[in-house]
């Protein structure tokens, strides 16, 4: 059994990298994982917007759509999972590119959880207040293919900070392979651990300042942050994270004690 607070914390994004599964195989391994023993560990299939049309299921699947083009995208998307046949959309994860803003998502009229990444740049603070004034969640990126597209202590921290000052929930994308913050062997990246990530939205939710956030992202010794999180009570504050392996969160989590063996 999964334990309440562990619920849909790992989104399948099998189909983006490292991972890179074909859509195919990516749609059956999550029909299993979803009747599998920790199946409410796991979210909805993350799915590219202009691949929808491409799922061919034998059963109702819960995705999660990433529309990178922007949100004058999604709404066609939208029209798209409409006609596809076992498809239910509960989420959109919007990219906001230069030279677009998110105008185009309020004739969204499906119940939906939109979340819109918010941009590394100067844009950020403007796009922060959209996304307050108009109810929508925040999408973090936590990581990438290159070092510069993972976010440092303070960045991060600074992000969350601002969610929690807001009270706008937000969710993770790449880069949160494991539990504690870690240095990549194979290539050298900082990477956050998802852990990190949980108790820093716990802590942020009471009140931490930035600067403990910076100190809780970097704790490198999972089971000190494994003890921690054992004893956080009541609902998550984090909402979820993408993940292209579930058993890797997985796998840390029942190593930790935290999950029981699956």
């Amino acid at each position: 059994m999964i334990p309440p607070f562990f619920h849909r914390l790992c989104d399948d994004a099998a189909v983006f990298p490292p991972g890179n599964a074909p859509l195919d195989d990516a749609a059956a391994q999550h029909l299993e994982y979803r009747a599998s023993s920790f199946a409410d560990l796991v979210g909805p299939l993350v799915v590219p917007m202009d691949r929808v049309n491409e799922l061919v299921l034998g059963a109702r699947m819960e995705v999660a759509l990433t529309a990178p083009a922007g949100p004058g995208s999604v709404e066609a998307g939208l029209r798209v999972a409409d006609r596809t046949a076992g498809v239910t959309v509960v989420a959109v994860e919007v990219a906001v590119p230069e030279g677009t803003n998110i105008d185009a998502l309020r004739t969204i009229t499906q119940d939906l959880d939109i979340y819109v990444e918010i941009p590394r740049d100067s844009r950020r603070d403007e796009v922060f207040d959209a996304v307050d004034e108009r109810g929508y969640r925040a999408l973090f990126r936590t990581g990438g293919v290159t070092a510069d597209m993972h976010p440092s202590e303070h960045e991060l921290a600074s992000e969350i900070y601002e969610a929690a000052q807001r009270e706008i929930h937000f969710k993770a994308t790449a880069g949160l392979h494991h539990a504690a913050r870690n240095t990549d062997p194979h290539n050298g990246f900082e990477q956050h651990g998802f852990l990190n990530v949980i108790l820093a939205a716990e802590a942020a939710h009471s009140g931490a300042r930035v600067g403990e956030l910076e100190k809780i992202l970097s704790i490198r010794d999972e089971e000190v942050l494994a003890g921690i999180v054992a004893g956080v009570e009541g609902q998550r504050a984090f909402a979820s994270f993408d993940t292209s392996s579930i058993r890797e969160p997985l796998d840390d989590l029942v190593r930790l004690g935290l999950l029981p063996p699956q």
